[in-house]
């Protein structure tokens, strides 16, 4: 009597399909004691899923990490932009502090 085979079978683009669709995720804790002392705890936590998938559960932190976007520069230079205004800010209320109230035009009391 011959082996039969399921006619249907999921092949791995389907199985792929419906991973990225649904997402999967995977957690595992790695412990390393000597002598009943622990001395390193490693928590790893994956999750494998469509962009879309990501972004609908509210993962879309790529999009702003300026390794992985495409807008990176723009972030950078917005970055530098507002730590230049910072120090200017910073400055200009060092130079107002330190100015006497004369100089400043204020009577004197």
């Amino acid at each position: 009597m011959p082996v039969e085979h399921p006619i249907e079978s999921n092949s791995l683009v389907d199985v792929l399909e419906t991973v990225l669709d649904k997402g999967v995720v995977i957690a595992g804790d790695i412990k390393i004691n000597l002598a009943d002392v622990e001395l390193l705890t490693i928590k790893i936590r994956l999750i494998v899923a469509s962009v879309d998938k990501a972004k609908e559960i509210g993962m879309d932190w790529w999009e702003n990490d300026p390794h992985y976007s495409s807008h990176a520069d723009k972030i950078q230079e917005e970055n530098q932009a507002l730590h230049e205004r910072v120090k200017q800010l910073e400055e200009r209320l060092e130079n107002e502090s330190s100015l006497t109230s004369e100089e400043r035009g204020t009577p004197h009391d």
